[in-house]
């Protein structure tokens, strides 16, 4: 299935993706309101879905606004340095251990939503990636049975400010502005994607394409970064996890070629669609306007 957080009508909640529609599969049948509590409804919630997925309303894809399938994760990680080559592009030494970091889920914007430009900087750059979301809770869960905890996955843009993700000994600020965490199109369940590790991945910047990898060049797998994560804290439905960037990203580039205002950066991930998003400038705060 392809799970939606999306808006019709004023009206936001969760819907499926079939043959190019939406399915509004709460028209439909009594289900949760949100995607983390269908989530943490197990097999059961998804079962639900799927047969509401026969009788439900459809509605075409233009007439809604396609929201992040998880809006505000209760915990959203990123890992650094998980290719090959942007190891070497970047100059580091390959890791031995992998390099969690994280994304405030404010950061967390739609599949087709503006990218801010910040004001405080000028670094803005890209990074296109493969991410998972977390179906129930886990801990100490060894990385061979770690694909029974991933609900699904969906393709990702790692949005970093790399004057600001260097300020501070963690990466966390240049890595948590807002608008800095596009996610989507949609959640693809993880029974129709199998081993996620030998899906393509490419980024366009303005039609260029920048990044091209297959996610069997992680160094650390998926199920590896479960196993570690699970090891030290509790997943809960909802959980998102990039999985790393390929070489290929702006900072890398000579000379450096960073994003702009009227960029448009896209983002495709084998089987599980693409987000593209808009770069703009950093519009004023609600405070701000109200102060003028």
């Amino acid at each position: 299935m392809r799970l939606i957080t999306f808006t019709h009508d004023r009206r936001t909640r969760i819907g499926a993706v079939e043959d190019g529609e939406v399915c509004d599969v709460g028209a439909a049948a009594a289900l949760p309101a949100d995607m983390i509590a269908l989530l943490a409804a197990g097999p059961d919630g998804l079962a639900a879905v799927r047969r509401a997925i026969e009788r439900a309303p459809r509605l075409a894809l233009a007439d809604v606004r396609l929201h992040a399938p998880v809006p505000v994760p209760p915990t959203y990680l990123g890992i650094g340095l998980n290719y090959a080559d942007h190891v070497a592009e970047s100059g580091m030494a390959k890791p031995d251990f992998p390099a969690f970091f994280n994304k405030q889920a404010v950061c967390v914007t739609g599949p087709y939503d503006p990218i801010h430009l910040p004001r405080v900087s000028r670094a803005l750059d890209y990074e296109g990636e493969l991410a998972f979301v977390i179906g129930r809770r886990a801990r100490h869960v060894p990385a061979e049975r770690a694909h029974a905890v991933i609900a699904g996955y969906l393709v990702a843009n790692d949005v970093s400010v790399r004057d600001w993700q260097f300020k501070a000994m963690t990466m966390t600020l240049g890595k948590s502005f807002d608008t800095h965490g596009p996610l989507g199109p949609w959640l693809t369940t993880a029974d129709e994607i199998g081993d996620p590790h030998g899906l393509e991945l490419r980024t366009w910047v303005n039609g260029e394409l920048r990044q091209h990898s297959n996610t069997r060049q992680l160094i650390f797998s998926c199920f590896e970064q479960v196993a570690v994560l699970s090891t030290v804290f509790t997943l809960r439905p909802g959980d998102v996890i990039t999985t790393g960037t390929p070489g290929g990203v702006g900072a890398a580039r000579q000379p450096p070629c960073f994003l702009r205002a009227g960029d448009v950066v896209r983002v495709e991930v084998e089987g599980l669609g693409h987000i593209e998003n808009h770069v703009i400038p950093e519009p004023a705060t609600e405070r701000e306007e109200s102060a003028t």
